[in-house]
């Protein structure tokens, strides 16, 4: 079964920060919804997302409500969450999303038991599995980030990347 691996930069790199009824977001998440139809169209069947706030999240959540219509019934959502606990700082109603969505999911992965690895080998998850990237990154790669790090390793692997711009929505 063909797999696609999604990614994002933190909210905090977006204009809107983490403003979910400003317009940028809406069409940002208008955006992974059209590339999840695509890819889609072109076999893919599993998505393997992150757990991390923003597009990780709002990719999740797009999948779900995408299973519910009968055309996209198969579609196999997979968590990788980088350790136990990751979100334990966040407030109740960020945890109770990825509770949704971990509770939704076809496979919750756990990357790592600890912290020092766990995000290195989240992204190894994505890399050796994914046949197609989706990446919400605004392509600066003069910031150091989890985001830019799996991005270079997926174009040196030569999987094929969908890149977003978190702000402008512009696809290439």
């Amino acid at each position: 079964m063909k797999t696609c691996a999604i990614v994002g930069c933190h909210p905090t790199r977006f204009k809107f920060k983490y403003k979910e009824t400003h317009t940028g977001c809406k069409r940002l998440k208008r955006r992974l919804k059209e590339q999840f139809i695509k890819q889609y169209e072109q076999g893919i069947r599993t998505f393997l997302i992150g757990s991390s706030l923003g597009v990780d999240i709002w990719s999740g959540e797009i999948l779900i409500k995408m299973r519910e219509d009968s055309e996209y019934s198969d579609i196999h959502l997979v968590v990788v969450i980088p350790f136990n606990g990751h979100d334990k700082d966040w407030d109740k109603h960020n945890q109770m999303r990825l509770s949704f969505l971990k509770a939704h999911a076809e496979v919750v992965v756990v990357s790592c038991k600890s912290e020092p690895e766990s995000y290195y080998k989240q992204s190894q998850y994505f890399l050796n599995r994914a046949d197609c990237l989706i990446a919400v990154f605004d392509m600066d790669y003069t910031v150091r980030s989890h985001v830019s790090r799996i991005v270079s390793k997926a174009v040196r692997r030569k999987i094929p990347v969908t890149y977003i711009h978190p702000d402008t929505g512009e696809i290439t």
